[in-house]
């Protein structure tokens, strides 16, 4: 995936790789792979690649996006039926329409749909899940290594499908698949095993659930490609913290968040299409809500009164034409009414954290201890009323402070520090750092991807970070089936139907009171394994569907799993999945 190119509709690699003969599909990840050298020149709404000496490769991008077939021109021979408008496709981040929609584009403000109980999915929408199932467990079965162009492309041209059939929350998610595949075949540094995961078990899950649901479960897995904005009368918002916003799709630009008297959390966003040099300048742009000229650094440690206001399900504030805002004062962290969100004890924020509709995001009063080694890079460690917590860089863009400030924070333990984070499902405790207090100045607050901490703002006789431990804390065996369901993600099936004995892991889960882990993974072997012959003694493809199946019971489980132990590790109940 190039980060220069504008983002390009599914829809529209979907069109060009299909289009391609034979030959030239089996040629098209080579393709890829020489484009990605070519130098980028980008002219306005215009991006060219010079493919050779004389051969120039146009991308037309009105609005920062490439919508049709045609935006895409190449000056080849064979042009347009070329293996190079299908490369370029196939290594820009896939536009996501939910990632560009912008606050002044919300729509009419509305109420918000009620669910029918008698409703059930249309034909065309179990038709778009088959499709969905069907395109993901390919991906599945070829894993990163084998999940080339082509196969990006059908899972592409299955998400527009799952799109037009009113499926946008099952058509995102592919997306996110598309986007983890193409990151983690480019040796992105952003890439994170887990994202592929993720977007894996939700594609594969609302393929499996949508034709059998109704009422308040259908409309859930349907979604919505915007979210409607319905009145909420006047407001009056304390600001608490900006955050920036990087996506692998091509958008970036700032969040800020604020909240009420009473404690509800309200977002100011201003994301758009770019990269990380927007995304480090975003905090410095106007807030686009009435009349006001703060920018979202601003905002973040003011006020702001809202009149005719419109808001979101999620809490995101409508920039609408009848919205009226000025600056109003700020508050402190520790003074009211913004210190009763660190009121709440911190058990009860990570159950509400780990709801599926909430923000994630902790308020916590910490205090440093050092830091400790993991593979994926150093993790600040902080004692949060004897919960020892592992906070990590919310962004690892050499760009963003994030990781720096990280650092920094870790050379003053025993520090005290007020802070806002958000929660990664783990079965330790665990969550990414957004923003904290000073560490020498209790009145003031840094925000971790804007503002950039120095030496001078720490305690003096800050020292290196001493180094406390090394991977993860000791956990329950699920870990045995956890990497088999990331193996296949990444190795693809064949990775598992290597000849080799399970039966010890599985035993090991039986015994440890994991019985149905014991289970799954006996079924995940034995799906993947399983090859049959036809009449003349030749193997038939595998069963993708058992395949398919086997790991999404397991992939369901161990998320189950880690969220109750999630929960356990902040002090709060466990709960059965």
């Amino acid at each position: 995936m190039s980060p220069g190119l504008p983002p390009v509709a599914p829809e529209v690699t979907a069109e060009l790789v299909g289009a391609l003969s034979p030959r030239l599909r089996k040629r098209l990840d080579a393709g890829v792979a020489k484009l990605s050298g070519c130098p980028v020149v980008v002219d306005g709404d215009t991006v060219r690649l010079a493919v050779d000496d004389d051969t120039d490769l146009e991308l037309h991008a009105p609005g920062g996006v490439v919508t049709g077939a045609d935006a895409i021109r190449c000056g080849c021979l064979l042009a347009p039926d070329c293996l190079h408008r299908a490369a370029a496709a196939s290594m820009a981040p896939v536009a996501s329409q939910a990632d560009a929609a912008a606050p002044e584009e919300e729509p009419e403000a509305a109420e918000p749909e009620v669910p029918d109980a008698n409703q059930s999915p249309t034909p065309e929408q179990v038709e778009a899940a088959r499709a969905l199932h069907d395109a993901a467990a390919a991906v599945l079965d070829a894993g990163t290594d084998g999940a080339g162009a082509v196969p990006q492309a059908e899972l592409l041209r299955a998400a527009h499908t799952a799109r037009l059939a009113g499926l946008p929350r099952a058509a995102a998610s592919a997306v996110a698949v598309v986007t983890a595949l193409r990151a983690a075949r480019g040796a992105d540094p952003s890439y994170r095993l887990t994202d592929l995961v993720a977007g894996l078990h939700a594609v594969l899950s609302a393929a499996h659930r949508l034709p059998r649901a109704t009422g308040p479960e259908l409309t859930a897995l349907r979604g919505s490609v915007r979210q409607p904005y319905t009145p909420d009368g006047s407001l009056r918002l304390y600001g608490l913290f900006s955050e920036p916003v990087l996506t692998a799709t091509g958008y970036a630009g700032a969040v800020t968040w604020t909240a009420d008297a009473e404690g509800r959390l309200y977002t100011v966003s201003d994301v758009a299409p770019g990269g990380a040099s927007r995304a480090v300048g975003a905090a410095e742009r106007a807030v686009r809500i009435g009349d006001t000229a703060l920018s979202h650094r601003e905002l973040s440690r003011a006020g702001l009164a809202v009149s005719g206001a419109t808001v979101s399900p999620t809490g995101r504030l409508g920039a609408g034409k009848g919205v009226r805002a000025v600056r109003a004062s700020g508050a402190a962290w520790d003074g009211e009414p913004l210190d009763r969100l660190w009121a709440v004890p911190v058990a009860e924020q990570a159950v509400r954290a780990l709801s599926a509709d909430g923000p994630g995001l902790l308020f916590l009063d910490v205090t440093l201890i050092g830091t400790v080694r993991e593979a994926a890079g150093d993790c600040l460690l902080a004692d949060c009323d004897g919960v020892t917590v592992r906070f990590a860089a919310a962004h690892d863009h050499p760009a963003l402070p994030d990781r720096d400030n990280l650092r920094l924070l870790a050379t003053a333990p025993g520090t005290r520090l007020r802070v806002v984070a958000r929660l990664t499902p783990a079965p330790h405790a665990r969550a990414l750092l957004l923003a904290t207090t000073h560490p020498t100045d209790r009145e003031a607050r840094l925000d971790l991807g804007v503002d950039r901490l120095q030496h001078a703002d720490l305690p003096q006789g800050a020292t290196a970070a001493p180094l406390l431990g090394h991977s993860a804390p000791d956990e329950a065996p699920l870990h045995l089936l956890r990497r088999r369901v990331h193996q296949a993600a990444s190795g693809g099936r064949r990775v598992l139907a290597f000849p080799g004995d399970s039966a010890s892991d599985s035993r090991r889960l039986r015994g440890t009171g994991f019985p149905t882990a014991g289970e799954l993974l006996d079924e995940l072997h034995a799906a993947a394994a399983d090859r049959g012959r036809d009449s003349f003694g030749r193997l038939v493809p595998a069963d993708l569907d058992r395949f398919g199946h086997a790991w999404l019971a397991a992939a369901h489980y161990t998320t189950e799993i880690d969220r109750s132990l999630c929960a356990a590790a902040w002090g709060a109940e466990p709960t059965a999945p």
